[in-house]
């Protein structure tokens, strides 16, 4: 299969092939321009992937651009956070990283062309009068009472605004296009306001900003954008898109093309309802490992490559849908599946005694990293007098259908012996506190030598040498599937969407670091936290459990 046909097909790139083939452009350029008003989440990885996809694909370029053109809101750590997700994803952005307040001069002087054009004027009617001039899809907008100044006057005006000389929301720059127009964006749309912020780009060097659709298409043609791609809801402001450019005394003509944007069940992918998770503290930050943003999947132990292939599985199109949460697991799994190392690790133990085993010897038994990849090695783990078992793995009594240990019978311990429970000790409220067991030591990782058949298999741990370990059994954020379209999506959220368990690892996970799963055998795929793990304070994210426990 050549390179061509292995690439994925869609909508977008059926355009690109044909102007490409016609001749209209030579080179691909795209641009992925988040405002750095919050983290990046998993609709964002869509675009990435899309956006850098298709550059890689046709050897054309991909910007990283911050459409930083409102300072109130955006803030550094936002842009650093970015730029870290959009590299760990595994792309590279073209040059150096762009910021639309590059290009504050030049959008200045091109809004002075529309003054002079008398395609744009100073309005000084407040923010709820143009709301309300501006009129509804079934009545059209009435024109404000300063429409008509000259041209002279509105310069004058305009340049009051960028010395600072009237106060916020006294006066803004609008558009002079139709107030009848079918399309509200196109009803005289502000392209100027005044905002006294200081920005973290360009200090305090302006008390002017421009808004997204002034900003966008200008800074697209600026970078020589082909071709410029956004979400479905920016489909009537293609309008307005085209009207500046058209309007404008610039060459290059970028042409804006909508997808559908990414819903994800379970999830939320608004940033103004994000970020009240964190400012609530419901969340644990913007990378808690429950939040659907790139640095929270990263952080939960979701790898690149899975957020990767969820993306291209999902497609491109223009029919806006809602994926499953299990779809994106499912990448997740077959990722993880295929490359974490085993280990083992007991989540609610209950403390085991192998009484005919020595009380000195401690055994080194040899156990693969991965069943079906050897060239990942072996590690060492020490077998002992005492293990430790999960609780649910025994019981005193149990029919034919539970292949775990039960009082007296046997089960085998994963990549070690048969035991058989004997009898086990209980506190005072009659909780098991100890299993006793015997072992046959003719069954390390063998069958028994008089044919027994032994069904069950469970992980353990040596007491003498486990590490204590956090466990953090991370759930969905939300328990319904749509949970921004409740009333209240606060009281959606799942109350078990975070467990915390004090359990035990093996010795070879000491070494562990961030963001590198292992399949805890038989209980998920876990990483080392980011943030709560220490030194010897040992702290473990659930990144996804064996199989889909919600569609059962």
């Amino acid at each position: 299969m050549s390179e061509v046909e292995a690439r994925p097909t869609n909508f977008i790139r059926q355009i690109i092939d044909t102007d490409l083939a016609d001749g209209k452009y030579k080179t691909i350029q795209t641009r992925f321009p988040p405002e750095p008003n919050g983290y990046l989440h998993i609709g964002h990885a869509k675009s990435i992937c899309l956006n850098f996809g298709i550059a890689q694909d046709y050897r054309g370029k991909c910007n990283l651009r911050f459409d930083d053109t409102n300072p109130t809101k955006e803030d550094v750590e936002y842009v650093d956070s970015i730029k870290r997700d959009v590299e760990w994803l595994g792309f590279h952005w073209d040059g150096e990283v762009r910021y639309s307040s590059d290009y504050f001069d030049q959008l200045y002087h091109y809004a002075i062309e529309l003054i002079n054009k008398g395609l744009a004027y100073v309005d000084e009617l407040s923010a709820d009068e143009i709301r309300e001039y501006r009129g509804t899809l079934t009545q059209v907008g009435k024109n404000s009472p300063y429409r008509d100044r000259s041209v002279a006057e509105n310069v004058a005006l305009f340049n009051k605004m960028k010395n600072g000389e009237f106060a916020e929301g006294k006066a803004c720059l609008r558009a002079k296009i139709d107030m009848a127009s079918p399309f509200i964006v196109m009803r005289d749309p502000v392209l100027y306001r005044i905002k006294f912020a200081s920005h973290h780009q360009t200090g305090d060097a302006w008390c002017i900003y421009p808004m997204y659709d002034f900003t966008h298409c200008i800074s697209d043609a600026i970078e020589n954008i082909t071709h410029s791609l956004c979400t479905l809801e920016f489909q009537d402001n293609r309008r307005l898109y085209d009207w500046v450019l058209d309007n404008i005394t610039i060459t290059a003509r970028p042409h804006q093309y909508e997808f559908s944007r990414l819903n994800l069940e379970y999830a939320i992918t608004s940033k103004r309802k994000l970020n009240l998770l964190v400012s609530e503290k419901i969340v644990d930050g913007w990378n808690d490992p429950r939040m659907p943003t790139i640095s929270g999947m990263r952080r939960r132990g979701y790898s690149a490559a899975a957020i990767r292939d969820f993306c291209q599985r999902i497609g491109v199109t223009k029919q806006e849908n809602t994926v499953e949460m299990s779809t994106l697991e499912f990448c997740v799994r077959e990722d993880l599946n295929e490359n974490a190392p085993r280990a083992m690790a007991v989540l609610d133990p209950v403390r085991v005694v192998i009484e005919n085993f020595s009380e000195t010897l401690d055994e080194v038994l040899s156990m693969p990293n991965h069943p079906n990849r050897p060239e990942l090695g072996n590690r060492n783990v020490a077998f002992t007098r005492e293990i430790y078992i999960d609780r649910a793995d025994f019981r005193e009594e149990a029919n034919k259908n539970y292949k775990r240990l039960v009082l007296g019978k046997e089960v085998r311990l994963r990549n070690a012996y048969v035991i058989r429970a004997d009898r086990v000790e209980k506190d005072n409220q009659g909780n098991i506190t100890t299993i006793y067991c015997t072992y046959d030591p003719t069954t390390l990782n063998k069958n028994p030598e008089d044919g027994r058949k032994i069904k069950g298999v469970i992980h353990w741990v040596s007491v003498k040498f486990a590490l204590p370990a956090e466990i953090r059994l991370y759930d969905r954020l939300f328990n319904t599937p749509n949970p921004g379209s409740a009333d209240d999506f606060l009281a959606t959220i799942n109350a078990d969407s975070l467990i915390i368990k004090q359990g035990f690892i093996e010795p070879s996970l000491r070494d562990s670091k961030p963001e590198f799963a292992y399949q805890f055998e038989r209980e998920g795929y876990f990483c080392l936290d980011s943030k709560y793990s220490k030194d010897d304070h040992y702290v473990f994210n659930r990144t996804v459990g064996l199989r889909d426990s919600w569609s059962e």
